[in-house]
């Protein structure tokens, strides 16, 4: 747990400067999400050596949130799919790592484009059916903000995923109660999400997105209700911008970058531990 901790402050250091290098992105829920998916790519997902768009006989994971591409390209490098240094490309003309991932840069570890919210449950439905089809026992992860569940999309898959028994998909929801114009509460409310989630058939659990060891726990749990009918959805409670205090907890980081003073005062918060890029 303490390896996981570090290495997701290296990757909170990565989202502030890419951020800041870019003077664009999306850092609150970037940082808000850097330890669940630190936990998934170290130590969670089962993955092969390599890539391939196929992802045959491996663990799948897909963003559907994805203008927190900082992190996704964080946590890619770090974890090896193509080199660190390159995260000092986010955002500039011709790069591969662009504001919201794509595919036609053919970028390792990225399998859908999700620069439009409502679509990656959709995709991952389809990844885990394919799976089932396959006889292939490997889990589809997805990861989806709460202010994107507002996109109608999204519940026609969670409806469809219930009937079609699609158990082997977790979906995890980053609660953070925050989107770019405000809380999620005055935007437009998503509560309860968790009788939302129950009432069209699906397994829910809660879970803690800044305890390591919780994740790890919650993550493991969900996979163990797997082959039971039912997709499993996890309620993640996190705060926009962990990590750096003047951040945290506030819709006006979703989207903004910081300036040098800033940038700063962010970095003295954040441990380096794997080396900057």
């Amino acid at each position: 747990m303490q390896q996981l901790t570090e290495i997701a402050s290296q990757v909170r250091r990565d989202i502030v400067r890419m951020v800041h290098g870019a003077q664009s992105g999306h850092p609150g829920g970037s940082l808000g999400c850097a330890d669940f998916l630190t936990a998934l790519y170290f130590h969670i997902m089962k993955r092969n050596e390599g890539f391939d768009m196929d992802g045959k006989q491996e663990d799948l994971f897909f963003l559907s949130n994805g203008h927190i591409s900082p992190l996704f390209y964080s946590v890619l490098a770090r974890s090896g799919y193509f080199p660190v240094s390159e995260l000092a490309t986010f955002r500039q003309i011709n790069t591969r790592l662009q504001g919201h991932p794509a595919t036609h840069e053919h970028l390792p570890g990225v399998r859908i484009a999700s620069g439009s919210l409502g679509q990656g449950l959709s995709v991952a439905i389809g990844a885990a059916l394919t799976k089932k089809l396959n006889q292939d026992p490997h889990f589809v992860y997805s990861l989806h903000g709460d202010g994107e569940l507002q996109e109608g999309q999204n519940w026609e898959a969670i409806m469809f995923a219930a009937h079609h028994k699609v158990d082997n998909l977790i979906a995890t929801i980053d609660v953070n109660g925050q989107q770019i114009d405000g809380s999620t509460a005055h935007v437009m409310n998503v509560e309860s999400l968790r009788a939302k989630f129950e009432a069209f058939g699906w397994d829910v659990l809660d879970m803690n997105g800044h305890a390591m060891d919780e994740i790890v726990q919650v993550i493991n749990t969900a996979k163990s209700k797997s082959g039971h009918g039912k997709p499993i959805c996890i309620l993640m409670k996190t705060a926009m911008g962990k990590g750096v205090d003047f951040m945290e907890g506030t819709h006006e980081w979703h989207g903004i970058a910081p300036n040098d003073d800033q940038l700063q005062k962010a970095l003295s918060q954040l441990k380096e531990t794997l080396g900057d890029y």
